[in-house]
């Protein structure tokens, strides 16, 4: 298995529980459970092989990746209510699918001999699309678009972090540590200490 291969199938596993998560504060059966689980999982990915034009997609081509999907929302149907604070440990394991997904778009986007910039692109749409489809099926209010949170913005930070090592070392591996690090230490700092872009504020007119 090489590192890629690693990365996707560990961003779709997390991602995976998150929406399994999210089916549990809404109560959902089983099937509910592993819909959103997949879709969580795999949505991300799926608009990142369609615009890259890279067939087959990724889980058409390796089926292993809904059985991992449905194996992870069958566990959390069976373990949620352990948890005390399901949306607790859904921020973290979110952030921890976004950081391990963005640097699995930026090293597809990499290998494939693409510019920076869609670089860049490929690992906030790859981190990103799959948890805001899951809210938005959810009828929840999506994590990527909470006032001034650090999630789009650690994306496509990780993004560029693995872009910037890809210039100090030929090392593949090099590169998608330092996506992943600095993708979750931001995404990190949001949840536990408020880390926050400022947000824009309308004015009152004038009178």
């Amino acid at each position: 298995m090489t590192a890629l291969e690693f990365l996707d199938y560990a961003s779709v596993f997390i991602f995976a529980l998150t929406g399994a998560l999210t089916a549990s504060r809404a109560q959902l059966d089983l099937i509910g459970f592993a819909f959103l689980a997949n879709l969580t999982a795999v949505g991300g990915g799926t608009i990142r092989d369609l615009l890259l034009d890279r067939n087959p997609i990724f889980w058409i081509d390796a089926p292993s990746f809904i059985l991992v999907t449905t194996f992870a929302a069958a566990v959390v149907f069976a373990t949620a209510h352990l948890f005390e604070s399901r949306q607790r440990a859904l921020l973290w394991l979110d952030a921890l699918a976004l950081s391990v997904a963005v640097a699995a778009g930026a090293g597809v986007a990499l290998s494939l001999g693409h510019s920076p910039i869609i670089v860049a692109i490929m690992g906030a749409v790859t981190g990103t699309m799959g948890g805001l489809l899951r809210d938005v099926v959810a009828n929840e209010l999506p994590l990527a678009l909470k006032q001034g949170e650090l999630y789009v913005t650690a994306a496509f930070a990780g993004a560029i972090a693995a872009l910037t090592t890809t210039q100090l070392t030929d090392n593949p591996l090099a590169a998608l540590a330092a996506c992943t690090l600095v993708t979750l230490t931001l995404r990190a700092g949001s949840i536990a200490f408020g880390w926050r872009l400022p947000v824009y504020k309308s004015r009152p007119p004038k009178q």
